[in-house]
């Protein structure tokens, strides 16, 4: 028996998508509370490119114990990532009064690039293409064409995962 069910949810954090599916993801955890395991997986774009640099970001957030206040932080300045790049990092770790320093130091010395490498190979393994791109029982569902329904789904798979359980 599980006492939660695991939502791989694959992100970019350069990602407009990935923005707008923050709200699914708010709702998901407040429903769901600890029963929802929801876990950040890497998956950036070439097309983006600081996407790659915000990965390691995150996991630094992450070994500060600011995964995804830090996620949800720089997904909502996606267009100044674009434009500023890697200075847009580190500022917002010290908004969140995280450890700047050892976030530009963590950028610089890649201690996370093998956890954002091996993440994006998973994810070309399970066949994501692109972002957000959620993963429930097996179940792949991609939100990058479109987002509609795809709560409901994922809503539908724990509820059934979670009253087997019970």
């Amino acid at each position: 028996m599980t006492d939660s069910v695991i939502l791989d949810v694959w992100c970019e954090l350069q990602c407009p998508d990935c923005h707008s599916a923050l709200d699914d993801v708010r709702a998901l955890r407040a429903r769901y509370g600890d029963r929802l395991d929801i876990r950040l997986r890497h998956f950036p774009l070439e097309k983006h490119k600081h996407s790659f640099a915000a990965a390691q970001a995150a996991e630094e957030a992450a070994e500060q114990g600011q995964a995804w206040p830090y996620v949800e932080a720089v997904l909502a300045r996606t267009a100044e990532l674009g434009k500023a790049g890697e200075p847009v990092l580190v500022e917002v770790a010290r908004e969140l009064g995280l450890d700047a320093e050892e976030f530009d130091t963590a950028l610089i010395d890649g201690r996370h690039i093998l956890i954002v490498d091996a993440d994006q190979a998973e994810g070309k393994a399970i066949g994501v293409t692109g972002t957000p791109t959620y993963v429930i029982d097996g179940v792949r569902l991609d939100g990058g064409k479109s987002q509609d329904g795809l709560r409901e789904r994922i809503e539908e798979i724990a509820d059934r995962l979670l009253a087997a359980d019970a």
